[in-house]
């Protein structure tokens, strides 16, 4: 039986010679000093937990030719939605067709987006696959712009799921670039990222994956409330590693998070406000919203 969670808490290459679908990563090596160093300058948009909130993803794609990358850190569909997944489906994968045509963007699975079980029995987001086919990086697949690699991982469900995310990781952690970067829908057990207000109520796995392999940044989602409450956070550093989770609102702007490696800047806009880091900051700095 899985002991993954079935429901969230409440509730190529494109022609640059700076982006490779899957590519090879010469001269990789891992940086001793927590500065982010990066030779083509990449801006990346973090949103996660859209939840088939359509005026969401239209905003998305307004937005994304601001930024080299769009990251979509899960539950792109809504299992509540008296819509059916089949046309949420098809209307998400539209979505990503134009994304793509926009400039660059990847797509995780969480919770909500599985449909069915894979080859070995454990439930998968079976949908993705088109999603892929189409030349759009999703769960398992990586992708390098520039000298910063960007693994995308899935939700996954049971034994088989989480030795593949195991080997995934140790895979790209053999051919990490300069800067690497996890999409994991999930922030670690124990971390303000994953603060309800509560309780923690994070991925108990995660916090040992990035303690083993230290990447530079992880790009999560699934617990919308840690950036709304003054225990919790969108941001947290870990050792060597900057853990993100841009939470979620309600209306058409959904929450994110502005990342640019080059400036070395990340920025959280919501309802709330705003608030700015620097990645070579050696501590998460205090909130500024409340």
């Amino acid at each position: 039986m899985s002991h993954r969670f079935q429901h969230c808490y409440g509730c190529v290459n494109s022609g640059n010679p700076n982006r490779c679908y899957r590519g090879p990563v010469a001269g990789s090596s891992r940086l001793g000093a927590p500065t982010l160093r990066q030779r083509v300058s990449v801006r990346i948009l973090l949103v996660s937990d859209l939840h088939y909130t359509l005026r969401q993803f239209d905003w998305v794609v307004d937005t994304s030719p601001e930024f080299d990358l769009v990251v979509l850190a899960g539950d792109q569909l809504d299992i509540s939605s008296t819509v059916s997944l089949d046309a949420q489906i098809a209307v998400v994968l539209h979505y990503l067709t134009l994304l793509q045509s926009a400039g660059q963007v990847v797509v995780s699975s969480g919770n909500h987006d599985l449909t069915g079980d894979d080859a070995n029995g454990e439930r998968a987001a079976l949908w993705l696959n088109e999603a892929r086919a189409a030349g759009v990086p999703t769960d398992g697949d990586s992708l390098l712009i520039g000298d910063t690699l960007i693994t995308v991982c899935p939700w996954w469900d049971g034994p088989v799921g989480r030795e593949a995310v195991v080997a995934q990781l140790a895979r790209d952690g053999a051919r990490r670039s300069s800067t690497w970067v996890w999409v994991y829908h999930w922030p670690p057990l124990g971390s303000p990222t994953c603060w309800t207000g509560r309780k923690h109520y994070g991925d108990e796995e995660l916090g040992g994956w990035i303690d083993e392999h230290r990447p530079d940044i992880v790009l999560t989602g699934h617990v919308h409330d840690p950036p709304f409450k003054p225990d919790g956070g969108w941001a947290d550093r870990i050792g060597d590693t900057w853990v993100f989770n841009a939470g979620r609102q309600i209306g058409p702007i959904p929450t994110r998070v502005e990342l640019d490696l080059d400036r070395q800047r990340a920025t959280w806009v919501s309802l709330l406000g705003t608030e700015e880091i620097d990645l070579t900051d050696a501590v998460t700095p205090p909130r500024t919203v409340f």
